[in-house]
């Protein structure tokens, strides 16, 4: 299924986008794709359902797909040529970081510059959203725990990030930096969340091109591994990393976005994404 949310912001709706392309309301049947909705018996109680029998909706705004997101935790360095294009060796164990849920958004609204910035990147990412509580699970159950899948661009803001002191955190959480979506897809419908083609264009320029076999760190291990050190709860977002092409790694002068520019980005059979750039608001 394809689920996605609909709306304002702040005021999104719950639809299901059916297989003939229509737009499906789902308020009779759930109260958000959030939270306990995402477990296997909401979704299979949405899967029960002939899409033909609910009301049809419009989609002037999508929303991220996912709402209410608890944590939204992101994977750094978890493809081996990124890792090269930013001068690092990869991990041995996974990096972690957060990054702050007021930076979620919908798949199309517009991405903030943050004031003073001088070097704000894109990151189009594979998206892993949990749909049971997962506390110490292996890594053979930890697919079980996966609601579904989704495109995540993880704007990054390289000098709040790297030359600011501390952590990654403040290079990652400014207002508008997580767009997500516009589907959630969920786990029954992509056979291997390790073989998913991945790109990013800037201004109709491919920027970034990849596949998810060239993780570090594939999906199963990292919600394994994350549940080892936080409890992950439903309606979690994890971005699992991003493929070479990001916008520091360009030779022999990094490029970064400023305002006006458009990125579009994509994942094989999870949707696309595009996002204007503009100065940020108050």
């Amino acid at each position: 299924m394809k689920l996605l949310r609909l709306g304002a912001l702040g005021a999104e709706k719950p639809a299901l986008l059916a297989d003939d392309g229509t737009l499906r309301d789902l308020c009779g049947i759930v109260s958000d794709i959030a939270g306990e909705m995402l477990g296997d018996e909401a979704l299979n109680r949405i899967r029960s359902i002939d899409p033909a029998s609910l009301p049809l909706v419009s989609a002037d705004r999508v929303g991220a797909c996912v709402g209410n997101v608890g944590k939204f935790i992101c994977v750094g360095l978890n493809y081996a040529d990124h890792a090269k294009e930013t001068g690092k060796e990869p991990p041995p164990e996974p990096i972690l970081f957060m990054k702050a849920t007021t930076a979620v958004v919908g798949p199309n609204d517009d991405v903030e510059i943050p004031r003073t910035s001088a070097k704000t990147d894109w990151e189009v990412e594979l998206g892993v959203v949990i749909g049971k509580r997962a506390k110490y699970v292996s890594e053979a159950d930890a697919l079980s725990h996966v609601a579904g899948y989704c495109v995540v661009n993880d704007v990054s803001e390289r000098a709040f990030q790297s030359e600011r002191g501390g952590q990654w955190t403040k290079g990652k959480s400014h207002d508008t930096f997580g767009p997500i979506g516009p589907w959630l897809v969920t786990r029954d419908e992509v056979a291997d969340p390790q073989n998913l083609s991945l790109w990013l264009d800037v201004d109709g320029q491919r920027r970034q091109t990849g596949n998810t076999s060239t993780m570090i760190f594939g999906v199963a291990h990292l919600v394994s591994y994350i549940s080892q050190f936080m409890t992950l709860m439903p309606g979690d977002v994890i971005a699992t990393g991003t493929p070479p092409g990001v916008g520091m790694g360009i030779k022999p002068t990094p490029v970064f976005l400023q305002t006006g520019q458009v990125m579009t980005l994509g994942i094989e059979g999870l949707g696309e994404q595009r996002q204007t750039t503009i100065a940020a608001r108050d």
